[in-house]
């Protein structure tokens, strides 16, 4: 049985018991144990390796993004908020002992957010958590740097050359494209939060006060490099319900690929309206462009 497993047991233990006087021991001897085992979950991996008990999330959802920083910047909030997902939140550091994956539900697409623990410095050596949330990082299409607004550019400047000791390269294509983003912001002068706004890559925002989130998630969608395309039967309007995602660039092939496997291989012709085209519809083949929110109908041979 794993850590992670012996602590759910353990918390589910502590619900079951009553809490009376003959009970007290008990939940002592539970609790300290519990407290041991989250303690454990902070250690680096004995064995060295990358990859860490509670990270090996599955990917899901048409794009991956990644939540790194120090303990206490706003991560937890961060997801509570952009997501349905409830991760623990406190004001003290180490609150998240593992990775915490939420989604968030954006222009049709489903973008899993990852809520890594906060890395400290010393992670590209093994201390704390560090290389499994690394680890993790790596697999992500966008990396958010969260930093917290009124350390100035201490914690940014600790944190890229952690990255960048672990062969992470800042924004030098994917899967190494990351932004900041600058938390309680409500904390500092406006003259400091306007030269935060004003670096490269960077966003600033409020989770205590929920100020530009909206702003944050234009940013992240153009980062992840998605489109939205809505497909159309002959003689039916365009399904706007039920949209597909996909990256830029993407060709009707793609599409195809992604509508059925034999579809490509069936393909006669496509019929699209949208900005791709000059005109609408453009009968066109498989190798034009698409745009976002263009409209396709697909005809077979």
């Amino acid at each position: 049985m794993g850590i992670l497993e012996k602590i759910a047991e353990i918390e589910r233990e502590i619900a079951r018991t009553q809490k009376n006087k003959a009970t007290e021991y008990h939940l002592g001897l539970l609790k300290a144990k519990l407290a041991k085992y989250r303690a454990q979950l902070l250690e680096p991996s004995k064995s060295g390796g990358a990859k860490g008990e509670g990270f090996d999330v599955m990917k899901s959802g048409d794009a991956r993004v990644a939540l790194i920083g120090f303990p206490s910047v706003g991560k937890s909030t961060f997801l509570s908020l952009m997501t349905s997902t409830e991760s623990e939140a406190a004001s003290y550091e180490f609150t998240t002992l593992t990775c915490i994956p939420g989604v968030i539900e954006y222009k049709g697409a489903n973008i899993q957010l990852l809520d890594l623990p906060g890395i400290i410095e010393g992670a590209a050596q093994g201390k704390g958590r560090g290389r499994q949330v690394i680890a993790v990082a790596r697999t992500a299409d966008v990396v958010i740097m969260m930093l917290d607004a009124t350390k100035g550019d201490v914690q940014r400047e600790l944190l890229e050359k952690e990255l960048e000791s672990v062969g992470i390269r800042l924004n030098r294509f994917k899967p190494n494209i990351y932004f900041k983003v600058y938390n309680k912001v409500d904390q500092i002068s406006i003259e400091e939060v306007d030269r935060l706004a004003r670096q490269a890559n960077s966003v600033v925002i409020s989770c205590g006060m929920k100020l530009n989130l909206d702003y944050l998630l234009e940013q992240l969608w153009e980062y992840l490099s998605l489109i939205c395309l809505y497909t159309k039967k002959r003689g039916e309007r365009p399904d706007f319900g039920d949209p597909i995602i996909m990256r830029r660039g993407a060709t009707v092939e793609h599409v195809c690929h992604r509508v059925h496997r034999t579809l490509a291989s069936q393909f006669k012709y496509a019929l699209v309206w949208g900005t791709s085209t000059k005109y609408s519809p453009q009968r066109v083949g498989l190798t034009h462009i698409m745009e976002h929110e263009d409209v396709i109908q697909i005809v077979k041979k």
